[in-house]
């Protein structure tokens, strides 16, 4: 995608573009004034579970985060929609049911949208959102000494893999499904009290990608594979099981030879090259606020966790003990 994009005309010049697609960010931002600026993104994909509504939630879910990683919130969203000729009206009322409970739970309006026919469901949102234009988060603002904050668990690739095998448990999918449809708005609302370098969510290209395109080549990162938060335990025995994706032996290709592990068990290498559907925040944030942030986060019912420090550029972007 990277070299494609170095090929389009780059069009008028605009001082007001914030952030624009020559950066790895979430979301296009644009100034409207000194005092705020819009937020553009727009998110769509197949479904990964059976049930309509569920996957109506997740989409939603998932399409909405991009706002709160730049530093803003949504205010409006659009359906973008492809369904199967002759699927049935329920099924996709469905759908869309599920995607307009969430837009309304994140304080959002929903406008309409536009579907077209295609052999593979998909469904998600464009959704434009607003901040203060001081204080737009870039992913890529992170300073030596900052402390990294995940504000979800990780694993939700593998147990949405075992799901599909027949192998998982009813709890163990539930996890997934309460990972995946919970809105980042409540940790996201935390986090915009102190003070944030950079910003981004953890979605396809795992934690270890994300993290790196946080880094930009001007820091270094240091993990603690004991502080990375997991789903649940049966997370470990799926990866030793090998129930891990095609998406996160791709992660793997990509990154491997930036990180450098010092005794890290396999099992929590697969976890943070594991794609996310609909994954938490992973902020950079000062390390006197670190504290007090993790305290607040803790009090939501997923679990966030302190993983690790941005350090000095070193030979490797991401050092993991």
């Amino acid at each position: 995608m990277e070299q494609i994009l170095k090929t389009l005309p780059k069009g008028l010049k605009d001082d007001n573009l914030i952030v624009g697609y020559e950066s790895k960010d979430d979301a296009a931002v644009y100034k409207i004034n000194d005092e705020v600026s819009v937020i553009e993104t727009l998110d769509f994909f197949p479904s990964m579970v059976e049930d309509p509504y569920l996957f109506g939630q997740i989409a939603a879910t998932n399409s909405l985060s991009d706002v709160w990683a730049m530093g803003g919130r949504p205010v409006m969203a659009l359906n973008i929609a492809a369904f199967p000729d002759g699927m049935k009206t329920e099924t996709i009322g469905k759908v869309l049911k599920g995607g307009a409970e969430k837009v309304i739970e994140a304080g959002c309006t929903l406008c309409g949208g536009h579907t077209i026919v295609d052999e593979t469901p998909k469904y998600g949102l464009s959704v434009t959102g607003i901040v203060e234009t001081k204080k737009v988060l870039k992913n890529n603002g992170v300073k030596v000494g900052d402390k990294l904050i995940l504000t979800k668990p990780l694993g939700v690739g593998i147990l949405l893999t075992a799901h599909q095998c027949e192998v998982d448990t009813k709890e163990d999918f539930a996890e997934a499904v309460k990972s995946m449809t919970t809105l980042n708005k409540y940790s996201a609302e935390i986090l915009f009290k102190y003070r944030v370098s950079a910003l981004t969510d953890v979605t396809g290209f795992g934690l270890f990608n994300h993290l790196n395109e946080m880094l930009d080549d001007k820091c270094s990162a240091k993990l603690f594979s004991e502080s990375i938060p997991v789903v649940n335990s049966n997370v470990k025995k799926y990866v030793e099981d090998d129930y891990y994706t095609g998406g996160a032996i791709r992660n793997e290709d990509a990154i491997k030879n930036k990180i450098s592990f010092h005794e890290t068990p396999e099992w929590i290498k697969q976890v943070c090259y594991d794609p996310q559907t609909s994954g938490g925040l992973l902020c950079s944030i000062n390390a006197e606020d670190a504290k007090s942030a993790i305290e607040e986060l803790s009090k939501l019912e997923l679990k966030s966790a302190i993983i690790g420090e941005v350090i000095d550029k070193k030979d490797m972007a991401i050092y993991v003990e």
